[in-house]
């Protein structure tokens, strides 16, 4: 049994065992040990679990055979009022959160856990959108979930009027002010996203009869210019020196090591080092396959020693046993491959923070851009550089010719002389 691997005293046992929840733990325990927590963490998260349980005992619960959003609710209200805990509160009941959030994980893998429907008043304009951009416009997931994301903003902004009787009285004086009020505190990618999913909603809007005329000219255009910023990454010193300062001693940071390497290396986008795989890996070949994205190429390089090395230490010393097929997983379970690209660029911000280095940008972009510098700077041409960087266009390239110094001394002009 479970409890007994991690519990030596039988009443420490039977006392978990007990209450409405009691017939749960086992199972809990088990689903725990599988996903490669410690003993000493299974012993906490038991031990929270069971305030829980004497919870629902005291407040007359009996047996559960269900557990429900409106439990947990009704928990966390009483619970600060009789715990015992020591240190301050907000800590403690974050902790207990923490814990309650891995009990209804694992209630919800057995269809044990009945989560409250999640309600807002504008769902169904919301889910008729997106359904009609699927259906006429062919949008593509990575699409639906950006255009959904800048409508909730504009949505909930609209508040109760965001249904399909109040659109009618909408003005293009209101959009406007939202779209003005929104774009003071967006940059300029987030603000053409806004843009795009604002206009293309009113016209969606106006071929359903929502409204009666066309609000998508009421959005405004902010003049953005291409190319007109200059690439924003680390110097070639400062790459390094991030690559020096990171303790490969630990199991996050060999695991930080090997994903600092291969993007000061290749120059690949932070996702694709999440949706790597080790069948990507050929280590009879010598080769890495990184996938595309972004509608770009598949790009195949080779592995070098230097990343060769750093892999072989990440997937011998420090990657979990997990059914995950991809390379990189968190160090904490439940183990599973890194969720999204805010995590791998929290990692790598915590690498340049480390190494005591200040830049404007600190995510997997800026050894993107080293890269490509660094590959200018040895004489590469734009061509070869978008290739190796998986650009189908050859222009998305060009904002690197604004730090092609060799190139750039050769058209300056001589300064003129005082007459």
């Amino acid at each position: 049994m479970a409890l007994e691997i991690v519990f030596d005293c039988p009443r420490t046992r039977k006392r978990l065992q007990n209450g409405p929840l009691g017939w749960l733990l086992e199972g809990f325990c088990a689903w725990l040990l599988e996903h490669g927590f410690s003993r000493y963490s299974i012993r906490k998260h038991l031990a929270g679990v069971s305030h829980l349980n004497e919870y629902l005992e005291k407040s007359g619960a009996g047996s559960r055979a269900v557990l429900t959003s409106d439990d947990i609710d009704r928990f966390f209200q009483a619970y600060p009022l009789w715990c015992r805990h020591q240190g301050p509160l907000e800590k403690h009941l974050r902790r207990a959160r923490y814990t309650i959030n891995r009990f209804t994980s694992y209630l919800r893998t057995e269809t044990l856990f009945e989560a409250r429907p999640r309600q807002v008043h504008y769902q169904r304009l919301l889910d008729t959108y997106l359904d009609w951009m699927r259906r006429y416009q062919h949008a593509a997931d990575g699409t639906l979930q950006v255009r959904a994301h800048s409508l909730e903003q504009f949505l909930r902004w609209l508040g109760p009027e965001a249904s399909l009787q109040e659109l009618q009285g909408l003005t293009p004086e209101r959009v406007e002010n939202f779209f003005l009020a929104c774009a003071r505190k967006l940059g300029r990618a987030a603000r053409r996203s806004m843009q795009s999913a604002l206009r293309t909603f009113f016209r969606f809007c106006l071929y359903q009869g929502y409204i009666q005329r066309p609000l998508d000219r009421a959005v405004p255009t902010l003049r953005t210019y291409k190319l007109s910023g200059v690439p924003r990454g680390l110097t070639d010193d400062q790459a390094q020196h991030v690559l020096k300062c990171i303790n490969r001693t630990t199991t996050a940071g060999r695991r930080d090591y090997a994903i600092i390497q291969m993007l000061y290396t290749y120059g690949v986008r932070g996702v694709q080092l999440r949706i790597l795989r080790l069948e990507d890996i050929d280590w009879v070949q010598n080769h890495l396959l990184f996938r595309a994205v972004k509608q770009g190429k598949n790009i195949r390089v080779p592995l070098t020693p230097a990343v060769g090395e750093s892999l072989l230490d990440y997937l011998r010393n420090s990657r979990p046993r997990c059914l995950a097929r991809q390379v990189f997983l968190t160090c904490r379970p439940v183990y599973q491959p890194l969720p999204n690209s805010n995590s791998l660029s929290a990692i790598v911000a915590r690498c340049i923070r480390a190494a005591g280095i200040e830049v404007s940008h600190q995510g997997a972009h800026a050894f993107r851009h080293c890269f490509a510098t660094r590959m200018l700077k040895e004489g590469y041409s734009l061509k070869a550089i978008a290739d190796v960087l998986g650009h189908r266009c050859l222009g998305t390239t060009f904002i690197y010719t604004k730090v092609d110094i060799n190139n750039l001394k050769q058209v300056a002009l001589d300064w003129p002389q005082g007459v």
